[in-house]
């Protein structure tokens, strides 16, 4: 699976949404995604990629594509 599967595979399972409605989706943007959503959001990325964000990185991860530019910063290529 590559690296793109897993990360839509992980919005797909946590969010009731559908893989064409991950292009622009956002925090707060679903009930879904408040503060309790994104942090388990956060940790499953984390233990999938083998990384830890920083704090400011989480804070940062505000939508689809914003998350694909941060694990570039760890080496995760999307």
């Amino acid at each position: 699976m590559t690296n793109l599967e897993q990360y839509d595979r992980i919005f797909l399972q946590n969010f009731p949404v559908k893989k064409e409605d991950l292009p622009g989706l956002k925090y707060r943007g679903l009930k879904e995604w408040d503060s309790v959503g994104h942090m388990d959001l956060v940790g499953l990325i984390e233990e999938t990629f083998g990384i830890n964000l920083s704090t400011l990185d989480v804070l940062e991860f505000s939508t689809y594509e914003k998350g694909k530019t941060i694990l570039a910063k760890y080496g995760v290529e999307i």
